[in-house]
């Protein structure tokens, strides 16, 4: 029986070495792999680590708007609101004006052929109503000087004379508001850098020295409320100059087309 149990023992001891000599080494090698798999994960992390240390930082540009919305807000809105408001009323008024202008032009050269042919085939109500249905200062000056056919080429010439100052008074409507705007928009400006430079030096002053860092709101305000201030001046400039050359176009047109129209009604009142 002893003998038994002793081949037992030893059959068991040479079964379960190579089984622990197997776990020990698979174990060895798991922890190998695991070693590895940190090491590897280590380098690579400082790889990229360097590479983003190393690569530059690349910043996304800006639109136009963005950097005037920002440059707005730096310039404090208390003194920048004023010179948008200028602005944007200068240009509602010269877009109006220029609207205005540009369906008060007409073909006069049409209108005086049509205004013949009514006078020699209608007479003087035809004239009438081909006035009347024409748009523009210039059928309105005709008109009136039609319905003074009959009593006279001296009355005719009076009443183009007076409608077509009243016609040059509509034309003009709310330009003087132009140029008010164009001349207001920069003292706004120069306000605002009147009053950044009295904040800078009262910041100087509480201080008791002068800093960079205590002057630089004061200034950019003032340098801010300024450049806004002649760029809406030089905006509303441009506007202003084009409606000035369309009103000078008309007026030289009605001017033309009144002589043409006073030689039309001399030859008709002669007949």
């Amino acid at each position: 029986m002893k003998k038994v149990l002793a081949l037992c023992f030893v059959a068991g001891t040479l079964f379960t070495q190579p089984v622990l000599a197997q776990d020990a080494t698979e174990a060895a090698a798991t922890e190998q792999v695991a070693a590895t798999d940190s090491n590897t994960a280590a380098a690579d992390s400082t790889a990229t680590a360097a590479v983003e240390e190393t690569a530059p930082v690349v910043e996304e540009e800006k639109s136009f708007t963005q950097v005037l919305k920002e440059k707005f807000i730096e310039g404090d809105p208390i003194f920048m609101a004023p010179v948008l408001l200028t602005l944007i009323l200068g240009l509602a008024i010269a877009i109006e004006r220029i609207l205005y202008l540009a369906f008060s032009n007409s073909n006069n050269d049409k209108l005086l052929a049509d205004i013949e042919s009514a006078l020699k085939s209608g007479g003087k109500s035809a004239a009438l109503e081909v006035c009347r249905n024409t748009r523009g200062p210039v059928a309105a000056i005709f008109y009136q000087g039609i319905d003074k056919m009959d009593e006279g080429i001296e009355m005719v010439d009076k009443a183009i004379v007076s409608l077509g100052s009243v016609e040059n008074g509509k034309l003009e409507r709310g330009v003087s508001w132009i140029s008010l705007f164009i001349a207001l928009a920069p003292m706004l400006g120069f306000m605002g850098t009147v009053i950044g430079m009295i904040s800078a030096f009262d910041a100087i002053e509480a201080a008791g020295d002068i800093s960079p860092s205590l002057v630089a709101g004061g200034i950019k305000i003032a340098l801010l409320t300024t450049v806004f201030g002649l760029i809406a001046a030089m905006i509303l400039q441009i506007f202003y100059n084009l409606i000035i050359a369309m009103i000078d176009n008309l007026v030289n047109k009605m001017e033309d087309a009144s002589i043409t129209f006073l030689d039309l009604v001399a030859e008709h009142t002669k007949k």
